[in-house]
């Protein structure tokens, strides 16, 4: 910061300009964050079943978040289901 003659402090031309910047980015990694929360798609999109196909069911997918959810398909999700998006838990 710099002094006036009258006592004032004003903040240097950088300093401002760095805290937009900051201020920008923390934004946008906020409106990031948002946007990857929203994006889910339909059960009708991932051909979401209630039942398992084979040995194939929700309760063994790496996407499952238990207990009725799914990291990328909207909606109450059923343990015993099944969707084109199953990825055997490793």
């Amino acid at each position: 910061m710099n002094s006036n003659n009258d006592g004032s402090q004003n903040m240097s031309r950088r300093l401002a300009l760095t805290g937009t910047a900051l201020a920008l980015v923390v934004a946008a990694d906020a409106a990031i964050t948002r946007a990857g929360a929203q994006t889910k798609i339909s059960q009708a999109v991932a051909k979401y079943q209630d039942q398992p196909k084979g040995q194939q069911s929700c309760a063994v997918c790496a996407n499952f978040q238990p207990p009725n959810a799914c990291k990328f398909v909207q909606g109450t999700i059923s343990p015993n289901g099944w969707c084109q998006l199953f990825a055997a838990k490793t």
